[in-house]
């Protein structure tokens, strides 16, 4: 029976662990190989984008009106602005909220205080929800020496994150990229229901509509000002 056994496993299970073996090292490998990919072809355009940005420039010159080239440009220059400024923004959120970890939990003398500060400020990188990840590591660590500390922790965090979330987040990127805090809120949240990409850029593409939708309506307002003086200047004149 126990033969039976061995040879049946050595037909079918063995087989099934080989392809999942298999297939899961072919995955690992390929996501590795597109990080390079993107890595080295990253470094290729930084170093290229001089060239690339003036050829691009005489192409659309030569195939588009003049108008329609400069709001492009417009647009890109404002995007590559505000993309910047909330990385800029984001990473200064993270090190701020890894500090009042750190700080917090070495006031209450709790566990992992630096180990647990230094990764909330690097899933932190992620808005919002990043943070929560290091909430699940950090708790575990603590519920290994104690299921109080561990209580307490989650406890630290619940308030820290709000106090975080509501206040510091809009503030620090809201006004790296010019974006009212309640519009932050509302980013973050449509941006979460695509996922991990859209929380990541959800936030500097509405600051740029927001950005390109407020000067559109300042400019209409001006327009609308200057033809009811004009026809307020002919009807006096009429008069």
């Amino acid at each position: 029976k126990l033969m039976d056994t061995a040879i049946n496993f050595l037909q079918n299970g063995a087989g099934n662990v080989l392809n999942g073996t298999f297939t899961a090292a072919k995955a690992v490998v390929s996501g590795i190989t597109a990080f390079f990919i993107g890595l080295i072809f990253a470094f290729y355009l930084l170093a290229k984008k001089e060239t690339l940005q003036r050829q691009v420039n005489m192409f659309m010159q030569a195939a588009l009106p003049e108008k329609i080239v400069n709001k492009i440009t417009y647009v890109a220059k404002l995007s590559n602005e505000t993309f910047s400024s909330f990385i800029t923004g984001q990473c200064l959120e993270a090190l701020i909220l890894g500090t009042m970890f750190f700080v917090t939990l070495s006031i209450i003398r709790l566990p992992y205080a630096l180990l647990i500060g230094v990764l909330i400020a690097f899933t932190a990188l992620i808005p919002i929800f990043g943070a929560f990840i290091g909430c699940i590591v950090g708790a575990f660590l603590m519920i290994m020496v104690s299921p109080m500390k561990a209580l307490i922790f989650v406890i630290v965090f619940i308030v820290l994150q709000q106090i975080e979330g509501n206040l510091i987040y809009p503030k620090v990127v809201g006004g790296s990229v010019g974006l009212p805090s309640l519009w932050v809120l509302a980013a973050v949240t449509i941006g979460s229901l695509m996922g991990v990409a859209g929380m990541l850029f959800f936030i500097p593409f509405t600051s740029v509509i927001y950005t390109l939708v407020r000067e559109w309506t300042y400019k209409r307002l001006e327009q609308k000002k200057a033809k009811e003086n004009n026809n307020d200047e002919s009807n006096e004149s009429s008069v």
